[in-house]
């Protein structure tokens, strides 16, 4: 098993715009990510929430103290407050952040 893999946190749209759709575009960037040798960190997974519900703040808290922990962040297109807000972190916290997988390709190779 590998631990040096560099993390990505996707960052993207979740309460604007159809939900389903948005996780599933995070999804499918992860899983690009995968691919090309990072381990993606997805905060719209939250499927604990389907068990025992939490206020969007909470879940809010968990992904920005965890967002420290990241390599770099991919920020995804589309309108989301709270998205900018984790950017502004990032950035803040000098990790890298990435405004298209093709950047991110880019480095790979």
């Amino acid at each position: 098993m590998e631990f040096n893999k560099k993390i990505i946190y996707i960052s993207s749209p979740y309460s604007i715009g159809n939900q389903a759709d948005n996780v599933r575009r995070q999804v499918m960037v992860a899983n690009e990510l995968l691919g090309m040798g990072f381990i993606p960190f997805c905060p719209c997974l939250h499927l604990w929430h389907l068990i025992t519900p939490k206020l969007q703040r909470e879940w809010l808290d968990i992904d920005l103290a965890l967002l420290p922990r990241m390599d770099g962040l991919l920020r995804l297109p589309g309108e989301s407050q709270g998205a900018d807000n984790e950017v502004a972190l990032a950035l803040k916290l000098g990790i890298k952040v990435y405004y298209s997988i093709g950047e991110i390709r880019e480095i790979v190779g």
